[in-house]
């Protein structure tokens, strides 16, 4: 499928100090064997209009990218390359357009041992290579080899100014943390404390460098803010709420970096949302995973477009008008079963796009019709 998608879209092979170098093909894989995914966040549009997605692959990521904005695709290819890359991915994007990848990576050392340490890549322009995963290290000592094994997947946000932050689960339950600094070197190590938290965290940014960790446990949800870029992390009461993991998104919706945040309760299944202090609203949408959120003007309403993987397996997308949860939220499903977590995103001409993987790691991909009132889609393309 890869090799007609090249062929199709006359994308030129890559060139290497002059050598021509043909696309290596990619198995993505978008689900661990539990049926979490491994990616969210993973559907992102360029500065030159093009879309491009990204999925965890055997020896590196898979990327599918446009050949032109809303034209056909290339992929999947195999792009940031590397041994020993565990099989969750976290994807941001800042402002400048740049995508920040980051992972886990293992790396066998002397008497048998394992090292841990998280890895960080950057892709700066559409279809362009991926910089080379750099060291971001491990809270932990070379030494204490065994605290490694027992983080959790790491999240990556970028704040206003285009520098990444990483938060991860350390070994004791707890939240560390190291953030890029204006020079683009990292800074150290940060141990914000806690305890119990998930294998999963998140973290959300928003204007102004405004930053918001969510660290589920097992008594309520942890959470830790930073008000500007050159602040520090500042634990915050704990929202009670008892979310299934890794499903803690957020969206900016409000003045002065306001956000919604939104969770799936591991009980129900149903979609809960909150801003600050306030209270969980239920939204509805009972079904699996993280919830995909994006905000976009839909018949002159500024409304919330949110996108899930439903109780039959299947793609499911709602709108609401911004922060009016209690007007209520009606879900539409769509499409065949997928797997992993949907992705949306705007295209060039602004349009809402809904991405999600067929269950054997295929692309599918719909886009908001121009030809219709509210937030019609068109027929699914499978890339």
């Amino acid at each position: 499928m890869a090799q007609r998608s090249r062929q199709a879209s006359g994308a030129q092979p890559a060139r290497a100090g002059g050598i021509v170098t043909a696309p290596v093909a990619a198995t993505p894989v978008v689900a661990a064997e539990d049926g979490r995914p491994t990616v969210t966040d993973w559907l992102r549009l360029g500065k030159d209009g093009r879309l491009t997605a990204y999925a965890p692959a055997a020896g590196g990521v898979a990327r599918w990218t446009e050949t032109r904005p809303g034209g056909a695709w290339t992929g999947p290819e195999l792009v940031a390359p590397g041994k020993g890359l565990q099989g969750h991915l976290s994807i941001a994007q800042g402002a400048d357009g740049y995508v920040h990848l980051t992972a886990l990576r293992h790396t066998p050392i002397e008497d048998g041992a394992t090292w841990t340490e998280l890895v960080h890549a950057i892709q700066y322009q559409s279809g362009r290579p991926v910089k080379n995963w750099a060291v971001v290290g491990s809270p932990y000592p070379r030494r204490d080899w065994k605290l490694g094994l027992r983080m959790g997947h790491p999240s990556v946000g970028v704040d206003s100014a285009g520098n990444a932050q990483i938060v991860v689960r350390n070994a004791f339950g707890g939240v560390s943390a190291r953030g890029q600094e204006p020079s683009g070197k990292w800074a150290g190590w940060a141990d914000l404390n806690g305890n119990g938290a998930d294998r999963s965290i998140s973290v959300v940014a928003s204007a102004g460098g405004r930053m918001v960790i969510h660290a589920p446990s097992d008594n309520g949800i942890m959470r830790f803010e930073r008000a500007a870029a050159d602040a520090k992390f500042e634990r915050i009461e704990k929202l009670p709420g008892t979310p299934e993991t890794a499903t803690v998104n957020g969206l900016e919706t409000g003045e002065d970096g306001r956000v919604t945040f939104f969770l799936r309760d591991a009980k129900s299944g149903e979609l809960r949302a909150w801003r600050g202090d306030g209270p969980l609203e239920s939204l509805g949408g009972r079904g699996t995973g993280p919830v995909a959120v994006l905000r976009k003007e839909i018949d002159g309403v500024d409304c919330t477009v949110l996108a899930q993987r439903d109780r039959d397996g299947r793609p499911a997308i709602a709108a609401y008008p911004t922060e009016q949860e209690g007007a209520g939220v009606s879900w539409t499903p769509t499409g065949e079963v997928c797997a992993g977590a949907p992705a949306l995103t705007l295209d060039a001409d602004g349009r809402v796009v809904l991405g999600v993987f067929t269950p054997d790691g295929g692309l599918r991909i719909t886009r908001q019709r121009t030809d219709e009132r509210g937030l019609a889609l068109e027929a699914w393309q499978q890339v």
